[in-house]
């Protein structure tokens, strides 16, 4: 079977931007003859996500993460169909999920790897376990619920960063629901601006690209900000912090603004920052939702139940075609999707 695949052409080096020549498209031929616990699938969505960034390098810097290897096919967040099967709990026709799946069009993968997932659950859009039925939305909920420590009833308000991401498109309509009283985004387009308002009920958006965040926050979190979702770290993350209140809480889950960047995970703060956290008694917890994945059904029941009802809105950015993976892996690290980067293979 002749298919087609994505390999890392180059590495963009520690403090470089990615670019799509560090992704190269090759065809190879695919065995269909399976061995004991080998499971054939057609791909059918992949992800791309921020934090394969670091996968880029040849020390990812986190020991949970591998590195990618220079002209091996690359793998991550995958949903597909099972073709054939020698694997008793996966059949012909399944619909299966990976959090390692391999950037083809057609793979044999260990059924051992591979999750059954039901359609329903997402509502039938498949593309949905990628996201917000998958690690995204599970990082999103678990997040706000385990580092958050949001109150119903106690008046207060959130800021998100990196508003308009997978993630963070999530988490903040997830702070909505369990019961603060403002949800404010930060983003970098008046296009986001308005999808977080007008599609998801947030409070407020703040471009960062056009306005002044610190001038903003004051206007729209006139009592100061208890609960700050942190995908983005950097300057951003140093005037939110800024301005919150005594015995708030970051929720530390992403750094994207520093990963082209040789410094360790997560970055230093600055003295001033560091300084602020501690008079005010305020938690930066690192989060990692992988710690979690013994709440992870509930979690997904819970999401799903949200989506069905309306209660969650869901925003995704779909890209046709595998050759289209290095385009929108880079797109994606510079905020060029709203909502979870799809690509549909």
């Amino acid at each position: 079977m002749q298919v087609r695949r994505v390999v890392l052409n180059s590495r963009p080096g520690k403090n470089g931007a990615p670019v799509p020549e560090n992704f190269r498209l090759e065809e190879t031929i695919l065995s269909p003859d399976l061995q004991d616990g080998d499971v054939l699938v057609r791909t059918l969505y992949l992800s791309v996500d921020p934090y394969m960034r670091c996968r880029m390098n040849e020390d990812t810097g986190a020991d949970y993460m591998t590195p990618w290897q220079v002209s091996e096919c690359l793998d991550g967040g995958g949903v597909g169909l099972v073709e054939s099967s020698r694997c008793s709990t996966c059949n012909e026709g399944d619909v299966v999920t990976s959090f390692s799946w391999p950037w083809q069009t057609h793979a044999v993968m260990k059924g051992s790897v591979l999750q059954k997932v039901d359609p329903q659950l997402a509502d039938g859009h498949l593309s949905y376990f990628l996201g917000v039925v998958g690690l995204t939305g599970l990082t999103a909920l678990l997040g706000v619920r385990e580092k958050g420590h949001v109150i119903k009833g106690a008046n207060q308000t959130m800021v998100v960063s990196g508003a308009a991401g997978a993630c963070g498109s999530i988490a903040g309509q997830v702070g909505r629901l369990d019961g603060c009283v403002r949800v404010v985004g930060i983003c970098g387009s008046n296009q986001k601006c308005k999808a977080l308002v007008e599609d998801l009920g947030f409070t407020a958006a703040v471009n960062y690209h056009q306005e002044d965040i610190s001038v903003k926050l004051k206007e729209f979190c006139p009592d100061g900000i208890d609960v700050y979702f942190d995908n983005v770290g950097g300057d951003i993350s140093d005037t939110i912090i800024a301005q919150m209140n005594k015995g708030g809480h970051v929720i530390l889950c992403g750094q994207i603004s520093q990963y082209n960047k040789d410094v360790p995970y997560p970055p230093p703060l600055s003295e001033k920052t560091q300084e602020t956290l501690q008079m005010r008694n305020i938690t930066r917890e690192r989060f990692i939702v992988l710690k979690y994945m013994s709440k992870a059904d509930a979690a997904l029941f819970e999401l799903s139940q949200c989506i069905k009802s309306g209660q969650i809105k869901v925003l995704e950015t779909v890209v046709n075609g595998i050759e289209n993976m290095g385009d929108a892996f880079c797109s994606m690290m510079k905020g060029g999707n709203i909502g979870k980067q799809i690509i549909k293979i």
